[in-house]
């Protein structure tokens, strides 16, 4: 075969090929939602949050949290974090706020947000942020769990005990789940009776949960907190309303649900709002 033939596959090769990716400044934004294929961080101009103060009724967590995520944009150890536990009590929104609260305090975190299906090349993505020396990474995967044969939980270890290479020291991870061991409480019963060693069939999964050094939970609310919570969001936005009217319409909300949370307490309180020509 020719040179010249070689050199025109070669090229023809080349123009199919993509260029690799930009490495990112991250002086585009303090938050981005990670790609595979073609690997690419994707810049948020705007994070959808709510303000710190307005996370009612889990303050010793978000105490807790705040101090970890400021004590690690100040360039100290830091833990990484499972926040588990009852949907719509603010875990994510947790995450986002204390995310804003250090960026408010001008420090250098960055939030990366990456869906569990993209967990396998989160090496990679680690790749990337480990070259930013002059950030802090929060790397955030939002409602985590894992099936029986899903293997994504390999990837995860990678970000927990960082294998051969080593995590960065600039990253650590927060994730969220419903679930404390990040596995159905069935799938690790039937694994256990039916299984010829019960013990280490599950333990690899199980002991994932292990691997956080901070565990958060969150907890269904009472009756009162669900009420502060509402009175709270009224009182940021301005929405002026009688307790009473306030406690009589909430309650009833919540009952046409048929649960109460952080995330009822929120969607009734969108609802007064757009019935007050009050945008949220």
């Amino acid at each position: 075969m020719s040179s010249n033939l070689l050199k025109r596959i070669a090229d023809a090769l080349d123009r199919m090929s993509p260029p690799p990716a930009p490495e990112p400044s991250f002086s585009e934004a303090t938050a981005y939602i990670w790609h595979p294929d073609p690997d690419r961080l994707e810049p948020v101009a705007e994070v959808s949050r709510v303000d710190l103060v307005q996370l009612i009724g889990i303050n010793r967590s978000r105490d807790t949290l705040l101090a970890n995520t400021l004590q690690f944009g100040q360039g100290h150890a830091a833990n990484n974090a499972l926040l588990w536990g009852s949907r719509g009590m603010g875990k994510s929104s947790l995450v986002k706020a204390v995310h804003a609260e250090a960026v408010r305090q001008g420090l250098p975190v960055v939030l990366v947000e990456i869906a569990r299906e993209d967990l396998a090349s989160v090496g990679r993505l680690l790749a990337i942020l480990g070259k930013a020396r002059d950030r802090r990474f929060l790397l955030f995967s939002d409602d985590l769990s894992f099936s029986h044969d899903d293997t994504q939980y390999k990837s995860l270890k990678a970000v927990l005990d960082g294998g051969l290479s080593g995590r960065p020291s600039n990253v650590i991870l927060y994730a969220t789940s419903n679930r404390r061991h990040l596995m159905p409480r069935d799938m690790i019963e039937n694994e256990r009776s039916t299984a010829i060693q019960p013990g280490e069939a599950v333990e690899e999964k199980v002991s994932l949960s292990d691997r956080f050094g901070l565990w958060l939970g969150f907890h269904p609310c009472s009756q009162d907190e669900y009420l502060a919570m509402v009175r709270g969001y009224c009182d940021a936005y301005g929405i002026s309303i009688g307790d009473e009217d306030l406690r009589a319409q909430a309650i009833e909300w919540q009952a046409t649900r048929g649960s109460r949370s952080g995330r009822v307490a929120w969607q009734f309180f969108t609802d007064l709002a757009g019935r007050q020509g009050i945008a949220v």
